[in-house]
């Protein structure tokens, strides 16, 4: 059984900064990518970022030059660093881990954490 537990949401003001973690637990050999999703209120989920195990990036236009991703193989850990927030990335933010090997291959989701930006 793998499970995702992100932390680091919250609240903060317009121009503030926040770090996600999100941590895969479970008998995992190995993770292929992991990557950021959030979901504002009302509207459909977005690719936020990804990272491979390898540490090749993308990242969505929106969050280009403010948003960073970072991952500890070691950990299975995942991270986000969100600066310069705007009202706009108000959202819950999941995290997510493709091909995790087990023994067989899967897909998991994380149960997602709120950021909420004020203005």
């Amino acid at each position: 059984q793998v499970q995702l537990m992100e932390s680091g949401g919250g609240l903060v003001q317009a121009g503030g900064s926040l770090r996600l973690s999100c941590a895969a637990s479970g008998s995992i050999f190995s993770i292929d990518t992991m990557a950021w999703y959030r979901q504002p209120l009302g509207k459909q989920r977005e690719l936020v970022a990804t990272i491979t195990s390898g540490g090749t990036t993308y990242y969505a236009v929106s969050v280009q030059g403010r948003f960073t991703i970072s991952r500890d193989n070691t950990k299975n850990t995942v991270y986000l660093q969100m600066n310069s927030l705007k009202p706009e990335d108000t959202a819950v933010y999941y995290c997510r881990a493709d091909r995790v090997f087990t023994g067989s291959w899967h897909d998991y989701w994380g149960q997602g954490t709120q950021v909420t930006v004020s203005s």
